[in-house]
Formats: C-alpha cells, sequence, structure tokens
C-alpha cells in the first residue's frame, strides 16, 4: 500500500490574515470594490462570482489589512447597512496622512460626518460614510499619551465634544 506524503499542517490563522477581519455586506459588492480601490488603495487578493452577479466572497488588502466582503442576500438573512438603515460599526483606517486619505475617500464618492481634525486622545481623526453605507474613521496618529493625559484631555475639552 502506498501512502502519499501528508500536506504540511494548515495554520489556525492563514498567512497574512490577522485574528480578527471586518467581513463587510454590501448592496453591490461589486462597486464597493471598486470605492474601495479608488478611496483606499485597496487591492483586490479573491472574488468568487455568483449566481446573477453577484459576489458570494472577495477579500481586499488595504495597508497591512484584509477586508472580506459579500453582497447582500436578504433572503437568507445577510444585509448590509442600506437595508437595515445604518450600521452600529465602524472601521477605524490608520493612515500616514489622514487629511490626504479622507479627501481622496470623499472625491471617490464618500459623505463627509467630520473632516480631520486634532484629537484629544492623540490622533488627528475623520469621520465619512462610504456610499454602501458603511462608516469609516480614518486616523493619523500623532502623540503617544498616557491614560491619565487622555483623560484629563477629555475633561478639559468638555462635554460632547470630539475635536
Amino acid at each position: 500500500m502506498t501512502t502519499s506524503a501528508q500536506p504540511d499542517a494548515a495554520q489556525p490563522v492563514p498567512a497574512a490574515m490577522h485574528t480578527i477581519t471586518p467581513h463587510l455586506v454590501c448592496e453591490g459588492a461589486a462597486a464597493a470594490m471598486a470605492y474601495y480601490q479608488q478611496a483606499f488603495n485597496a487591492v483586490e487578493t479573491m472574488r468568487l462570482p455568483g449566481p446573477d452577479g453577484k459576489i458570494m466572497h472577495a477579500s481586499m488588502r488595504i495597508g497591512d489589512s484584509t477586508i472580506m466582503l459579500v453582497d447582500d442576500f436578504p433572503e437568507h438573512g445577510s444585509m448590509g447597512p442600506k437595508a437595515l438603515k445604518g450600521s452600529p460599526v465602524t472601521l477605524h483606517l490608520y493612515v500616514a496622512d489622514v487629511d490626504a486619505a479622507y479627501a481622496q475617500a470623499i472625491a471617490a464618492g464618500g459623505e463627509a460626518k467630520m473632516p480631520p481634525q486634532d484629537m484629544f486622545w492623540g490622533d488627528r481623526y475623520g469621520m465619512l460614510v462610504d456610499p454602501f453605507g458603511h462608516y469609516w474613521a480614518i486616523a493619523t496618529h500623532q502623540r503617544d499619551l498616557s491614560t491619565e493625559e487622555i483623560m484629563r484631555a477629555m475633561a478639559q475639552q468638555g462635554p460632547g465634544g470630539c475635536g
């Protein structure tokens, strides 16, 4: 009896992945992928087309991180932010130049929610909503602060302020 060589055991976390990976449901995943390429310089790494041109699964890299995407399939309970009338989730993206990245994402079709500004926790930070209803926070870290320093800065800012 012959035996074939056993392949190396698969790693529990695949190479080039992190232990948590956002998996976005989008009404129009192909269009979302095109937006992410324009807005965030995303690179497509995989696309599995399904029936009627919908995407069954796709992945993209933004910086050193992967996001997964799929088209919405309401008949199976898979709905994106548009169908749900919003999302409680914000994707946080660190970049070298928040002002340039924010402008690029808005020019690609994102909706401005808060232009970049210096924040009490040490980041320059802005927020937008992509055309598919997903919220994005874009930031450049400027200063390393202790928790105590952040709390003092937050207290000096007063209630309800973000910038």
